[in-house]
């Protein structure tokens, strides 16, 4: 049952800013859904009906209102293999187990982590994607008519001019009707969507996957369908965050994770492959005015009256049109301000953001940009707070017992540095290691602790280590070996 105050904020707050901007997207979703399906090696109408399904069901089940979810290229560059090896039936499948997996996800709330996804990658996501979604619309601008340049310029001049006379219709809808007319009207010699793939023209019928029901069956489709699950679940989440900060609003991760789920198990059964969340369309909404979920609902719903009812009138839109809306949205996705940001920002970050764009735009996989991009803040991270150990040391009168100090993080990347910090040849009678103001975090840290203190000892001195916090303890007891019996007589063995 949907709470109220949630019915207002979520359906009824922005009818006719939501209406306009779901017809906007539907028209942008079908270059991109036929696209996408022959990227996956499959029928167009396979694409446009997971588009419908997805965008409806996503609209009640999501966790981010506004966020427009349909078929991807991030997921179809997936299904080549399957779909190829097994056909459409074993794809259709993996879709309904992809979206059982990221139900499990949702319900594991493991969408939590991705607050380790730095900011410096979220701008090199973004980027990426504007990068990409650019260079996706240049095979309509090769080889093509002088018409066409000429369409795709003045769709542009509306869609920034027209907001100057009014703001009440968006202006990519605009562009794209006046753009129509104009090539229906003088006969142009343009592509249009009809030359992208026949259009369905019957509604998605239930149907379960003709596939025989055995683990075999499973094992074929589960490693599929858990990295279509995680590609998805990661583009949806990032997208999630892109809208939280145009709208300046929070989403509900783990309701997004479980939401996707059962939008991909809807459109399995209904005949469409796997998708997530789109951050062009989902761009395109917000920007035109579209904030609830009455948005991504009236997307779902506009698209399917498009290719059912007025698929005739669809077929004429000139994709010189629609790739001005794309190109809008690049320019839009970009993050200019990084481009000065690289100046003042430390060089550390500006080569996650880069590094992300770079793997992304090179091997067209979000997944790996991100990996990538994550993997070195970790590693710039680690790095910087190595830096911050500090170790010092005092001795008594007599020479003989000396206290080391040591202050800040002992890990993997400061274990070195600690082992290097003792002068373990000098002759003394007593060594204290004083870690009040120090934290143990994993074993290489421990270790570098172990090997420390098994040489003093055979160098002769008597060791103490005092100052341990409680989490400090705790993983010393359990991974350190200083401590144990016996520990001397296996240092002085090696």
């Amino acid at each position: 049952m949907i709470e109220p105050y949630r019915l207002k904020a979520d359906w009824l707050s922005n009818i006719r800013g939501d209406v306009l901007a779901g017809l906007v997207v539907a028209l942008a979703l079908i270059p991109e859904a036929i696209a996408f399906s022959v990227i996956a090696g499959v029928d167009p109408k396979v694409g446009l009906y997971a588009s419908v399904c997805i965008a409806i069901t996503i609209a009640f089940t999501g966790g981010r209102p506004g966020m427009i979810s349909a078929a991807t290229a991030a997921t179809a560059l997936l299904m080549i293999d399957i779909v190829r090896d097994h056909g459409l039936q074993y794809l259709l499948a993996a879709t309904v187990v992809t979206g059982v997996v990221q139900i499990l996800f949702g319900l594991l709330k493991l969408g939590r982590y991705m607050r380790f996804v730095s900011r410096a990658v979220m701008t090199g996501f973004v980027n990426a994607l504007a990068i990409l979604i650019f260079m996706a619309q240049l095979p309509e601008l090769v080889g093509v008519t002088w018409e066409t340049y000429a369409l795709c310029g003045g769709a542009l001049a509306v869609i920034y001019l027209f907001p100057y006379v009014t703001k009440a219709v968006p202006s990519p809808l605009v562009a794209i009707l006046s753009m129509t007319g104009l090539a229906v009207f003088l006969d142009l010699d343009v592509r249009t969507v009809a030359d992208l793939g026949a259009l369905p023209e019957t509604l998605p019928i239930f149907s379960l996957p003709d596939i025989p029901l055995t683990l075999n069956t499973l094992w074929t489709v589960l490693p599929v369908s858990v990295t279509i699950a995680v590609v998805g679940l990661l583009e949806s989440l990032m997208t999630a965050q892109v809208v939280d900060d145009l709208t300046d609003t929070e989403s509900n991760r783990d309701r997004e994770c479980r939401g996707q789920g059962i939008a991909n198990i809807v459109s399995g059964f209904f005949g469409g492959m796997a998708g997530c969340a789109m951050i062009g369309q989902s761009v395109i909404n917000v920007k035109s005015g579209g904030r609830g979920r009455l948005s991504t609902l009236c997307a779902g719903v506009s698209l399917m009256v498009l290719l059912i009812a007025l698929s005739d009138w669809v077929k004429l839109i000139p994709m010189a049109a629609l790739v001005a809306v794309m190109i809008m949205v690049s320019i839009g996705t970009f993050s200019w301000k990084s481009l000065t940001d690289i100046r003042v920002h430390p060089v550390s970050t500006s080569l996650v953001t880069l590094g992300t764009v770079l793997t992304t735009v090179f091997t067209h996989d979000l997944a790996k940009g991100v990996l990538v991009g994550v993997l070195l803040a970790a590693l710039f991270f680690a790095r910087k707070v190595a830096r911050f150990l500090r170790i010092t040391s005092t001795i008594d009168a007599e020479g003989r017992h000396r206290v080391y100090t040591v202050e800040g993080q002992v890990f993997f990347a400061s274990a070195e540095a600690f082992s290097k910090a003792f002068d373990l040849k000098e002759a003394l009678e007593k060594v204290t290691i004083d870690l009040t103001a120090a934290h143990m975090w994993d074993l290489s840290g421990v270790g570098a602790l172990d090997k420390v203190v098994l040489k003093f000892r055979r160098e002769g001195a008597d060791v103490e280590v005092v100052g341990l916090n409680e989490a400090s303890a705790t993983i010393v007891d359990k991974l350190g070996v200083h401590d144990k019996p016996g520990a001397i007589d296996t240092s002085i063995g090696h």
